[in-house]
């Protein structure tokens, strides 16, 4: 059972899907939190007390004309931090399997035997039959 979810989750389209989970949910939503809840308010600390922000204030007194270049920064670093956490968490460790693969250390998927194989092509047949009548042919 193990060896089967293992084959599983190394297929390629699986492991892209858990990467894009992991990305776009929890974790990108923690990240947020700490570049929003710290890193921004460290950025902004550098600008002026009548400034509200790392940026540039196009009208005075009016708030919504305000460049904020701290919001670029800390979405930037969400980025990176992500990204640095999936590719140590996910990608590295899975490259380095397929590595051993392909070195002969662990051994990949199992293939279907030919045994196996002409097992499915039998309980295929009988399901054809089955549903064409009793699959008999008469001369």
């Amino acid at each position: 059972m193990i060896k089967g979810f293992k084959d599983f989750i190394l297929r390629g389209n699986v492991v892209d899907l858990a990467v894009a989970v992991v990305v776009g949910a929890a974790f990108s939503a923690i990240v947020t939190s700490f570049t929003s809840g710290i890193i921004q308010p460290l950025l902004n600390a550098i600008t002026p007390p009548d400034v509200p922000a790392l940026g540039v204030q196009l009208q005075d007194g009016k708030p919504s004309t305000l460049i904020n270049f701290s919001d670029v920064i800390a979405a930037a670093i969400n980025f990176v931090i992500v990204a640095a956490v999936v590719y140590f968490l996910i990608v590295m460790p899975l490259n380095a399997l397929k590595n051993r693969r392909k070195r002969g250390e662990e051994p990949g998927p199992a293939e279907p035997t030919d045994v196996e194989l002409l097992a499915e092509i039998r309980d295929l047949l009988k399901t054809q039959a089955a549903g064409q009548g009793d699959g008999r042919h008469q001369a």
